[in-house]
């Protein structure tokens, strides 16, 4: 006879193995994957698994590994540097859509304390949905990227103390008895920051760092192990959330070298017991009760959607952010969070709301998440809809877009490789004009005196403003691959004739870019590995002449613009056997002259361009009839231009 509860776990996971196979080939969040296996198979459904209480410890297991890993990157670089921008932000947030969210379901008929929990509910969303789909769109670099994945993690992290204060007001009999009871948690979470602090600092980094070397995985793992549980275990006997010692645990190790290895470490373990986490929050929906209460789950949801979307639009507007990211940030933030299944599971234990009430709310944010790819996917379209993103005209950031340009380069992004690019073709007298989303940036160059100027450059309305259709180039000097794709889509219909160079991360993107319109695609850890592998060469005594050779000979092989040159007796350029172009003038009594282009076979060399009368065309017509001294430059290698040329030359007219 198997033992009831190793037939659970072996249940909870096969059918965890199939839901999320299956989520992944429909790239569905994996947590939705989790609640619907809880769903199913919880007490309330098919019973299988009994809401036994030894799966609420491990899935509060879950929570702690969860907050330890927000704490750890709630220090990293990113974040600290938009730290007061997050903060201020984050609190207005939460804070209000708390409040308002509150309000109206306590004008709806909520008790108080269960308005207020509900506000606090639909205040998270899912950092772990944000932060993948932002990242499969290409998005999780941009400025309303980075600031909605931050906010999003600020979330997570005022959840902290609502873990603490849910309890009290479970306990409280009266506003009056929770003023004491408030005092005292808030005085043991103190005291808890205190202790933790003092022990990573006299206890945890020595540890760390003498664990780190014996270099040895294995005592690290379970040395992050014991540091994270020692932590929860501090919070526990003080009577508050073990999650909130977790969270002071990886606030303060995220500030030491090891931030990345302890977040490596972890992840792991905080991925299984987060998925057992989600299981037990599916426990709790009524498959029953949904035909009852889902016209109210729908309308909750959208209410709250809009009703948040445009709380956080006006916050983030107000804290200086452009329109468009502001719109498109909302957008993002506006989905529900599991965190609002961690309270929400919090205040049915204690008593705070009543399950009925419960049930539409945990509803409702289940739809939120399930369409949040959507929303995500469609912030761009939220952003372009209500706020057109062609120039922002404020004194401080910029200027109007110049008028009349011709012959100018067009650099977009302004970042280290678009500076770097921009001073080439300073010094060189060419014309450009750059553009960039970031404001402080803009506005210190445009101060300078730099041709800097702020606007979205994906956007067919600044393309049109900035003369891309008699531009001799367009330089992508950004790594915002979605924004490249409509870019380039743009082109495609505003100046199909426009020769783009685009910057690329990697190899991954190289072909879909260039069957998009790139002319060329420069990936950087291509770049990085011709020259590391020159200066090896060169530190292990290869002559120089030889390295450089072996450069150019990598380059010209990757890059297509490269490889289409002339070439002559330079050492460095000389390889035979490669292909290159050759320009062939027609004499009157040539075999081709007379002939219209397309009747002449050319074999596997390609005809770059016809030169006639000076005049370079390099999108000849079929129709064309071949001239005296017309000029033919065609592209192969050499044995094959040696036969198309014996075409055209040697096979004269007798």
């Amino acid at each position: 006879m198997i033992d009831p509860v190793f037939r659970e776990v072996l249940t909870l996971l096969g059918l965890s193995v199939v839901a999320i196979v299956a989520f992944h080939r429909l790239r569905v969040p994996t947590s939705l994957g989790y609640l619907l296996v809880g769903a199913v198979v919880g007490p309330n459904a098919l019973g299988w698994v009994a809401d036994a209480d030894h799966n609420r410890v491990l899935a509060e297991f879950g929570i702690v590994f969860l907050l330890f890993t927000i704490g750890l990157s709630f220090a990293g670089p990113q974040i600290r540097a938009m730290r007061g921008m997050v903060f201020s932000l984050g609190v207005a947030q939460v804070g209000l859509t708390t409040l308002v969210v509150g309000g109206l379901a306590w004008l709806l008929g909520l008790p108080p304390l269960a308005a207020l929990v509900a506000g606090a509910v639909f205040a998270q969303s899912s950092t772990i949905i944000i932060a993948r789909q932002l990242a499969e769109q290409g998005e999780d670099q941009t400025r309303h990227g980075r600031l909605a994945t931050a906010m999003s993690v600020f979330q997570d992290v005022t959840a902290v103390p609502l873990v603490v204060v849910i309890p009290v007001l479970g306990a409280a009999a009266g506003a009056g008895a929770m003023v004491l009871p408030l005092g005292v948690a808030f005085a043991k979470a103190l005291l808890a920051f205190a202790l933790v602090l003092l022990l990573a600092r006299w206890v945890l980094r020595p540890l760390l760092r003498e664990v780190a070397a014996w270099r040895s995985p294995e005592l690290f793992t379970l040395a992050v192990l014991l540091v994270t549980l020692v932590a929860a275990g501090i919070t526990d006997l003080l009577d508050l959330s073990m999650a909130l010692g977790a969270f002071l645990a990886g606030l303060v190790l995220g500030e030491t070298e090891f931030r990345h290895q302890i977040e490596a470490t972890i992840r792991p373990f905080r991925d299984v017991l987060l998925g057992l986490f989600f299981i037990t929050i599916g426990m709790m929906v009524e498959p029953a009760a949904l035909p009852d209460i889902w016209h109210w789950a729908v309308l909750v949801a959208a209410g709250v959607f809009v009703c948040k979307a445009l709380l956080i639009v006006a916050i983030v507007r107000l804290g200086g952010v452009a329109l468009p990211d502001a719109v498109r940030i909302g957008v993002v933030l506006a989905i529900g969070g599991e965190f609002g299944f961690a309270l929400l599971a919090l205040a049915l234990l204690d008593g705070l709301i009543a399950p009925d009430i419960a049930q539409i709310i945990l509803t409702a944010v289940l739809i939120g998440m399930i369409s949040a790819p959507l929303w995500i996917r469609g912030n761009r379209w939220f952003g372009r809809r209500f706020a057109q993103p062609v120039v922002v005209r404020d004194p401080e950031v910029t200027t109007e877009l110049p008028a009349g340009l011709r012959d100018h380069v067009i650099v977009c992004g302004y970042g280290r490789v678009g500076q770097n690019v921009a001073r080439f073709l300073a010094e060189e007298a060419v014309p450009y004009v750059a553009l960039d989303m970031d404001p402080a940036r803009v506005r210190d160059a445009h101060a300078a005196g730099m041709p800097v100027y702020f606007a979205d450059s994906s956007d067919s309305d600044v393309l049109r403003s900035v003369a891309v259709e008699r531009a001799r180039l367009v330089v992508v000097s950004h790594d915002d691959l979605a924004a490249t794709r409509r870019l380039l889509g743009n082109l495609s219909s505003l100046a199909p004739a426009a020769r783009v160079m685009v910057r690329a991360r990697d190899d991954a993107p190289v072909e879909e870019l260039l069957a998009l319109g790139a002319a060329e695609v420069v990936p950087e850890t291509f770049e990085a590995s011709i020259m590391i592998g020159a200066h090896v060469l060169l530190l292990g005594g290869v002559a120089p002449s030889r390295v450089l050779k072996r450069m150019r000979s990598a380059q010209r092989d990757r890059y297509r613009l490269l490889r289409e040159v002339f070439v002559g007796t330079d050492i460095v350029d000389a390889e035979p056997a490669k292909p290159r172009l050759h320009s062939i003038r027609l004499s009157a009594d040539w075999n081709a002259v007379g002939r219209r282009l397309g009747d002449i076979e050319f074999g596997s060399c390609v005809l770059q361009a016809l030169v006639r009368d000076e005049h370079r065309d390099e999108t000849p017509l079929p129709e064309t009839v071949l001239r005296p001294d017309d000029v033919l430059v065609l592209y192969g290698e050499p044995k094959a231009l040696d036969v198309c040329e014996s075409v055209l030359y040697a096979s004269r007219r007798s």
